[in-house]
């Protein structure tokens, strides 16, 4: 008896647990991200890390010992995605600067906090388009071991590129010629990345993009690609690219017509879906962002940086509207709604990104932003804009029969919020209820 007892103490010990492993979300106006009507009076059973059943309020028998989590006068919703970051950088405006300052850092300190700013803010997956390859695959494996607070990544690892910027090399990879394109990925595939991101393709060969492109999908890679020039539009459609970043650097009041042409007999093909992130809050909110600083001084962005990060970054962008990197914005804002409506109108599957962690732009604030611009200013239809950064991520990472929707049988990345969400998207900006693989981290 006495050589049992340790192990009955400790079976005892870990009833509470066991216990917890089962929850049931009760009350709440379930939207579940296929996009059809909303279910009140929710009650959503978790086992594990999965929904083991939805209802009603009165249809479903909610286990004994399961943790009571009430939802009422909530949406529930699946847990966001945000489909373009960065988590080296946190909304410093110096580049330069930054990555000559901080690589040393980013795997220990500054990723882990970016990784816990989106996790808190109700991004329970996301896709990082550009970082030092060991360093990503590193945080991403540890948010997978439960070793690290964060969403579920899909990491591209470092650029690939014509050249690489000077002080870049860590996570811009230069090409020359057809053989090296096709060895710099099959080292990023060997190394375990989830995509390929391709940059400046316009200043490569078009052998060579095509090489990149055709290597990437021999290893089942998506390729992800710049679409700030038409020129890079152009040869990542001609390549076979799955999914463009970005309205555009030009001041062009629309995009060619030569270009809306290729999107519209590429998305003519069913079985060959373009996607396309916009990017657009960044450049909608940026005057709103230096006359009212709210979103500058909240301490959001702060969680997880030590105060001489912090001082760092409030000084670098101390003065909002003399930065750089912005200035040409008064002149491509114009332009956004036009060319976003002729990618809506083009058949092309939009997704919710936001170039998160580009100055001012903090991983905390940026994707409830970039829904409610799509709502607020682009007369998106709020049930379609939550798909774009629900269901339609997980379709375009393949991940759709496991995650995306609150569904019975899937993973249980769940969040909720108090109020419509449907009648006011950026109720989003203070997500109440966060819970990721079955466990509730906020």
């Amino acid at each position: 008896m006495k050589k049992l007892l340790p192990l009955l103490l400790l079976l005892v010990g870990l009833l509470p647990a066991f216990a917890q492993q089962k929850k049931a979300l009760v009350g709440g106006t379930l939207i579940d991200g296929y996009g059809g009507e909303p279910l009140k009076n929710s009650v959503i059973i978790i086992e594990g890390n999965k929904i083991v059943k939805i209802g009603q309020v009165g249809g479903v028998d909610i286990p004994k010992d399961a943790k009571i989590i009430s939802t009422e006068g909530m949406s529930v919703l699946p847990g966001l995605w945000d489909m373009h970051v960065h988590l080296m950088i946190n909304g410093h405006s110096d580049y330069g600067y930054w990555d000559k300052k901080y690589p040393p850092l980013f795997k220990s300190v500054i990723m882990p906090a970016s990784a816990k700013q989106l996790l808190m803010a109700g991004i329970t997956s996301a896709r990082d388009l550009g970082a030092p390859l060991d360093d990503i695959i590193g945080v991403r494996d540890a948010i997978n071991a439960g070793k690290m607070d964060g969403p579920t990544l899909y990491v591209s690892g470092p650029f690939i590129q014509h050249e690489a910027y000077p002080g870049t090399e860590q996570f811009r990879w230069g090409v020359k010629g057809v053989a090296d394109a096709r060895a710099k990925v099959q080292l990023l595939a060997k190394a375990g990345v989830d995509c390929i991101k391709l940059i400046d393709q316009d200043q490569m060969t078009m052998e060579e993009v095509m090489a990149v492109v055709d290597e990437a999908h021999k290893h089942k890679l998506k390729v992800v690609a710049h679409a700030h020039r038409p020129e890079e539009i152009r040869r990542g459609l001609k390549a076979g690219a799955d999914c463009f970043e970005h309205t555009g650097l030009a001041t062009a009041p629309e995009y060619p017509e030569d270009i809306m042409q290729l999107i519209k007999e590429r998305t003519a093909n069913s079985g060959n879906k373009l996607f396309w992130c916009p990017t657009v809050e960044g450049l909608f909110n940026y005057e709103y962002t230096i006359n009212y600083r709210e979103n500058l001084d909240d301490p959001s962005w702060k969680l997880g940086l030590p105060d001489s990060i912090i001082n760092d970054i409030k000084q670098s962008i101390s003065k909002p509207a003399q930065l750089a990197y912005f200035q040409a914005t008064p002149y491509r804002k114009p332009t956004l709604t036009r060319k976003f409506n002729q990618l809506k109108e083009s058949g092309v599957i939009m997704l919710i990104g936001t170039d998160s962690g580009i100055p001012m732009k903090f991983h905390s604030q940026s994707t409830w932003n970039e829904l409610d611009i799509w709502v607020r200013e682009m007369g998106v239809d709020a049930m379609k804009t939550i798909r774009a950064a629900t269901y339609w991520p997980a379709v375009f990472q393949g991940v759709d029969d496991k995650i995306g929707t609150v569904t019975e049988g899937k993973i249980a990345d769940i969040i909720a919020v108090k109020g419509d969400v449907l009648r006011y998207i950026n109720l989003l900006q203070r997500v109440d209820i966060v819970i990721k693989g079955g466990k509730q981290v906020k």
